[in-house]
This record gives structure tokens, C-alpha cells and sequence, in this order.
């Protein structure tokens, strides 16, 4: 492990005004999209909606990394430039999704812990010689009745330092991504309970596991009530909820932290995000790591006219844009 290397590709992630994109849906996730907006659901109309978000003029202004998908880091334009040539020319870093989704907890009913350790080095140094300089693992939590327990935490956290290891030791910077789900009626106050729980949970093993903290990124959900609460979170308490759990939670060292949208409304996650750098100075980092809320506009208008990518990229390059001066706390909600 370089540490000096994973330091420098962590302060070119999260330098201000700028954040990260997520386009690295699962290929049944980009379909379900596709089917909704009456996409054919190939490897075509995937390729060239990706090229789409690619190849977007001056998102370098305010998009540091795009995260791919295994199937998007081998695709390339319609010309024949890989869509990781593309992307480094323009100086933005290329990340890759590598946990192989989820399954269920064996004798834990409703959780989930997250599959991919098996071949995973193999994986990182074929995505390395691809380009890739980070990647990403996420895990995911269900906020119920007596969940996530404690061993749903425990294994999760194993899982994500194993990973984190294997980045580390190929000077790949890892996204630890705990997300604990909007899904549910919880109250904001419950959310930030379990994220404190966790967060705490996942760092210890992670020094256990000797990772460099300053060479890492978390990659992380909201502190927010969940979408079938009878009481909504207001920006506000969002924002000091949020920042007042990571204070207490994550140590200052830490390279980075990026925020996941996580079924927010577009505009919603921006202002949260805006809101908490009104608050005052952060011991960290902090900025987006979204999919759904840049992507949305673009991906609605690429379906409506195909043949318009002009239209979809200008829409893509204002929700980066929005979502960047959220970032420094600039946001004015355009």
C-alpha cells in the first residue's frame, strides 16, 4: 500500500465545488428504469445512454469521478473510445461498483449482507489496468422491529473491511458504502440511532483491519425519517442530524465523506446537503456521491427523444451543477 497515492486520489475526489456520479446500476435495476420509460432493454440502448452521461460536455467543472458498472467500464463510444479514456482525459476519476449484490442473512429474517469477496483481487487489478483508481461496496440496513441487529451490523462490517483491505493493498482508494434504507416508517430520530450504531460498528472494524483512514471514502446515507413516516424530516433537521451523527462518529481523519441520495427527490438531497454546509466548518470533506438525482432529468428526456442528446446532457450538466453549489452551500434551488 502507497498511502501517498490513495491520499492524492481522495483529495481529487472530494476537492470543492465537485462530487461524484453513480452510474453503476446493476444491469436488472438500468432495465427496470428502461421498462418504465418504454426503453428497449438491450446492451445497445444501454451503451448509448451511458455514452450520454460520458461523454457530457464541462461536467469536469463538477463531477470528479463517475462510479461505472462492470459492463459500463468495457463499453465505449459509438466512434470507439473507451468510456474510461473519455473520462480521464477530461482529468475525472473512474470508479467501479465491485460487491455482487445482495442476499439474504442466513437465520435473520428481513437483512441482508452483500456478496463479492470471492476473486474479488482478481476483479481490482483487472478494473485497475481499465482505469479504475476507486471502487465501491455497498451494504444495506432495514430499519424495523429488532433490525438491524447487532450480527447483521457485525457481518456486514467484516465484509466491507475485507474489501476496503483489498483496495487499500492495490492502491485503489475503497467507497465504504453503509446505507441504511429510507424504506420503512421510522422516525428521523430512530434513523439516527441505528446510523450511530453502525457507524460505530463499521469503524472499529474497519481499524481492526488496520485500513488507512485517510486513504478511504464513506459513502453514506442521510439521517432521515424513513418515506412511510407519519413525520417528515425538514431540511434543517436533517442537515443537523446528519452532521451532528458523523461528528460523533466518524473519525476526523477520515479521507472523505459522500453522500448517497437514496430515494430523496432530486431536489430534496440537494438542499440537505446545502443546508448542512450552512452549519458552520466540518472536520471532513463532505459532498454527493449521487445517481438517481443528477441522472433523472437527462434519463427522463433521452426517453422521450432518443435523438436529442443535446437536450438530455444540458439537463445532466444542471443537476451537477445544482448539486455542486449545494456541495459548498451555495445552492439556490435553480
Amino acid at each position: 500500500m502507497d498511502k501517498d497515492i490513495l491520499i492524492k486520489t481522495v483529495a481529487r475526489l472530494v476537492a470543492p465545488p465537485r462530487g461524484i456520479l453513480a452510474i453503476d446500476e446493476s444491469l436488472e435495476t438500468c432495465n427496470k428504469r428502461f421498462t418504465k420509460l418504454s426503453v428497449p432493454t438491450t446492451e445497445e440502448k444501454r451503451r448509448e445512454y451511458r455514452e450520454l452521461l460520458v461523454t457530457a460536455g464541462d461536467m469536469e467543472k463538477y463531477i470528479s469521478g463517475y462510479i461505472l458498472f462492470d459492463e459500463t467500464i468495457r463499453q465505449s463510444t459509438k466512434d470507439g473510445k473507451s468510456f474510461p479514456g473519455v473520462l480521464m482525459a477530461k482529468g475525472i476519476e473512474v470508479g467501479i461498483k465491485v460487491d455482487q449484490g445482495l442476499i439474504d442473512m442466513p437465520l435473520h429474517l428481513g437483512e441482508k449482507v452483500t456478496q463479492g469477496l470471492e476473486g474479488l483481487a482478481d476483479r481490482l487489478r483487472e478494473y485497475k489496468v481499465l482505469g479504475a483508481t476507486f471502487a465501491k461496496w455497498r451494504a444495506v440496513y432495514y430499519t424495523g422491529e429488532n433490525i438491524p441487529s447487532g450480527d447483521c451490523m457485525k457481518e456486514n462490517a467484516i465484509r466491507l473491511a475485507k474489501y476496503a483491505t483489498a483496495c487499500q493493498e492495490l492502491n485503489m482508494v475503497p467507497f465504504v458504502e453503509p446505507e441504511v434504507l429510507i424504506d420503512g416508517d421510522h422516525t428521523i430520530e430512530k434513523c439516527f440511532e441505528v446510523t450511530a450504531q453502525n457507524l460505530d460498528v463499521l469503524f472499529a472494524e474497519l481499524k481492526n483491519a488496520n485500513i488507512f483512514i485517510p486513504g478511504m471514502i464513506l459513502k453514506t446515507s442521510m439521517v432521515i425519517a424513513g418515506k412511510d413516516s407519519k413525520v417528515q424530516s425538514s431540511v434543517s433537521d436533517v442537515a443537523k442530524m446528519t452532521v451532528k451523527c458523523l461528528t460523533e462518529h466518524v473519525p476526523k481523519d477520515i479521507g472523505g465523506i459522500v453522500f448517497l441520495s437514496g430515494g430523496q427527490g432530486d431536489k430534496e438531497a440537494a438542499e440537505n446537503l446545502n443546508e448542512m454546509h450552512k452549519l458552520g466548518a466540518l472536520p471532513w470533506p463532505l459532498t454527493f456521491s449521487y445517481g438517481r438525482a443528477i441522472q433523472n432529468p437527462a434519463l427522463v428526456s433521452w426517453a422521450e427523444n432518443p435523438n436529442d442528446m443535446k437536450k438530455a446532457q444540458e439537463l445532466l450538466l444542471i443537476a451537477a451543477k445544482n448539486n455542486s453549489e449545494a456541495s459548498i452551500g451555495k445552492y439556490v434551488g435553480k
